[in-house]
């Protein structure tokens, strides 16, 4: 039975029809903050891998040294110089610090795993100088006040603001007579004539028929006079709220700024200091093995001094590390960590 325009209605065959259109969102800029995010979290991730990997050499060093003190018990222990109990404590203290040894090969594990998140899997901790940063301290740095605006944070927070300025006008722009030029460009292609006969083949799968058209469009929104107040209304509260928040991003980015400096001061006192924590506790165990072989002190004082000076080894190590991390801070909260990577990398 034919159908509308000579197309028959019971038609059970096919052909082929086609048409294309493209999308394209882009984001211009994000005014920085990703890439310092980046950066700053990078860092960040680094020093803590050089945390953990001077915890693991400490605890390295201290299985080393109770396996050798071990061989040498257990000879004394053959050869009935020495009672067995000591030797029992040596192996009981052996099995604490490979205990230790198994935690901070798996905390430098964690660590470069969430370095390896924003640097790859390269083994990239070179980037920064590693000996430097648990050897030396960062220079005392100058203490100009903090100029908040350059954040990355508070230059998308200004941003924001004047976003929503600008729609402010914009809204009180829409009263006012619009005029639009149009113009239209299309292509299509069918598989089938309006006869309703059919092409066959590969007709259709690709746009064969062009077609345009221009105008002018003339709007006048009359009696949208009221709507279009509520909405500038909303929208000053928009910039109200905006202009709260880059205030609390300012307060926040100071208080951050004050608390980091006096980190950083407290952490140089202490990364003083640490240096005498060491000595004094090597210069101890020295004089406990020494006086552990002349017999003349039990194994215990010698267990003491070992776990005396594994902790102020590793806190010298992290105390040195603390200081660079303040000063991380510092210059994250000033918006441009290049100064700490520079002095980093020397």
């Amino acid at each position: 039975m034919p159908g509308v325009d000579g197309v028959t209605a019971n038609n059970l065959g096919s052909v082929w029809d086609s048409g294309a259109g493209v999308l394209v969102s882009w984001q211009p800029s994000d005014f920085g903050l990703r890439s310092a995010n980046v950066a700053v979290a990078t860092a960040g991730a680094f020093l803590t891998v050089l945390a953990a990997e001077r915890t693991q050499q400490a605890a390295q060093a201290t299985v080393s040294s109770w396996e050798i003190l071990e061989r040498s018990i257990h000879s004394l222990v053959a050869a009935q110089l020495r009672p067995g109990a000591g030797e029992a404590r040596v192996n009981a203290e052996l099995a604490v610090a490979r205990t230790m040894l198994a935690q901070a090969r798996q905390a430098v594990g964690i660590a470069r795993a969430t370095l390896a998140q924003f640097i790859g899997n390269d083994a990239a901790h070179r980037t920064l100088a590693a000996d430097k940063l648990t050897g030396a301290l960062p220079a005392a740095p100058s203490a100009p006040p903090l100029d908040a605006a350059a954040n990355p944070l508070s230059i998308e927070q200004n941003a924001a603001v004047s976003q929503q300025r600008s729609q402010l006008k914009a809204l009180q722009k829409t009263y006012y007579p619009q005029f639009l030029v149009q113009g239209l460009a299309s292509a299509r292609g069918a598989g089938m004539e309006t006869g309703g006969a059919r092409l066959g083949g590969a007709n259709g799968l690709a746009p064969t028929v062009q077609n345009y058209g221009v105008g002018l469009t003339v709007t006048f929104p009359v009696m949208d006079n009221f709507a279009i107040e509520d909405e500038e209304a909303q929208q000053r509260a928009k910039i109200r709220a905006a202009q709260a928040q880059s205030r609390l991003t300012s307060t926040q980015l100071e208080s951050r700024f004050n608390a980091a400096l006096a980190t950083l001061d407290g952490a140089r006192n202490v990364a003083a200091n640490t240096p005498t924590e060491v000595s004094s506790p090597e210069a101890a165990l020295k004089q406990a093995e020494a006086r552990y072989q002349s017999q003349l002190a039990p194994i215990d004082d010698v267990a003491q001094a070992q776990r005396l000076m594994v902790q102020a080894r590793i806190g010298d190590s992290l105390a040195r590390l603390s200081v660079w991390r303040a000063q991380l801070e510092i210059d994250t909260v000033r918006g441009d960590i290049q100064p700490f990577l520079a002095e980093a990398s020397k």
